[in-house]
């Protein structure tokens, strides 16, 4: 089974874009930008940024859910229903707070870890069964900082963290193709040894 859906968390608008909970639309936006003739444009029928592209054999759709983070569900499940795609061909790509800058993990399925987002779109689905790729921004007790986990993820990374975050988002591009493409075991494979 292929991946149909690729979504990017975070929150919209410019006050957002550089803060560490948007680090799934930065993923999705530069995975858009290799895609030729893909671009991400506002649909209103599902409140969201959307991009349509052809990768090997697959039509993959890109979404950026244009609610807040809490909303994300919303966009996903709309645009699941519309084109008839389950669950286990989706992929979302979100921040993890459990993840130290600069790692990045695939799975399937299990909890939201307290995401948001996740909850939403798992409430949405009626499911956890979807993939996730998760880019590590770290915890704030981990990254010596006093600040509320709502505050942090809400504030720009460090220079080194961001330097660490982009390295991630390299390493998730990479084996993109191979999750699309339904061969999830090496593309998990490649992504935790890389």
């Amino acid at each position: 089974m292929s991946i149909r859906l690729i979504v990017g968390l975070g929150n919209p608008g410019p006050e957002y874009e550089q803060t560490r909970h948007n680090a799934g639309f930065w993923l999705v936006d530069q995975f858009a930008n290799s895609l030729p003739g893909c671009r991400l444009q506002h649909e209103a029928r599902f409140n969201a940024k959307l991009g349509k592209a052809k990768v090997g054999a697959n039509e993959l759709f890109l979404l950026e859910p244009l609610t807040f983070m809490n909303r994300s569900g919303l966009a996903v499940g709309q645009l699941a229903r519309f084109y008839k795609i389950s669950p286990h061909e989706i992929l979302v790509v979100h921040d993890e707070l459990d993840l130290s800058p600069g790692v990045v993990k695939m799975k399937k399925g299990g909890s939201s870890g307290g995401h948001n987002g996740l909850k939403d779109i798992t409430a949405a689905l009626a499911t956890q069964d979807y993939w996730r790729v998760r880019i590590g921004i770290g915890h704030p007790r981990s990254l010596n900082s006093h600040q509320a986990v709502a505050d942090f993820v809400l504030h720009r990374p460090r220079k080194e963290e961001q330097s660490l975050i982009d390295d991630a988002i390299d390493k998730a591009l990479r084996v993109l193709p191979l999750a699309i493409d339904g061969k999830f075991d090496a593309a998990t494979m490649q992504l935790h040894t890389a």
